[in-house]
């Protein structure tokens, strides 16, 4: 191979990577401690709401809350959802997802949390978001991923902006299975 080749691949290698780069954003946010009430929640700069971003890592935190008190979590989604409140088939969906103390699940996206620590998640709790390629095909809607410490592939948010500029959860996909935690693990 020549050298006109290799600077040829060389080139063709550097555009491929930032193909792959563009569309692609990250966005880590960490909290002292998380939020107990809709009220602590609001105070909160992230409730702003101004970024698809920061509302899918309060989504993050309202499903932790969730995890302890279905009504303090029940409150913070739907004032995540805007307009759009839970029904009666979501709540449903949230109850049987923490059945059989799978209530660990939503830690597992905060840094540090793995199955061999019981998904304790590191301190302050830090969660990163990440837009994709195709995070902006819907007009008015964004895609964004966040990875679980229990999980090999990240898993999906979707927000919703309004015309006011504010991002609302539309959906989450958060609270599908991940590895048992350690203490769990039969096997281990």
């Amino acid at each position: 191979m020549g050298i006109f080749d290799k600077l040829k691949n060389s080139a063709a290698e550097a555009l491929n990577k930032a193909a792959q780069a563009a569309g692609k954003q990250k966005e880590t946010f960490t909290f002292a401690a998380l939020p107990e009430s809709l009220e602590e929640m609001q105070r909160l700069p992230e409730a702003s709401l101004d970024s698809p971003f920061k509302t899918a890592a309060l989504t993050v935190c309202a499903l932790c809350a969730y995890a302890a008190d279905r009504s303090i979590g029940t409150e913070m989604l739907n004032w995540l959802r805007g307009p759009r409140p839970l029904s009666n088939q979501e709540i449903s969906f949230l109850n049987d997802r923490f059945m059989d103390g799978k209530t660990y699940v939503p830690f597992s996206y905060f840094a540090g949390a793995v199955p061999a620590n019981d998904y304790t998640p590191s301190e302050p709790f830090t969660v990163e978001i990440e837009s994709h390629p195709h995070s902006d095909d819907n007009e008015g809607y964004k895609s964004l991923h966040i990875r679980s410490g229990g999980a090999d592939s990240p898993r999906q948010v979707t927000l919703r902006v309004t015309g006011s500029g504010k991002w609302y959860l539309w959906e989450q996909f958060l609270l599908v299975d991940i590895r048992i935690p350690k203490s769990a693990d039969p096997w281990a």
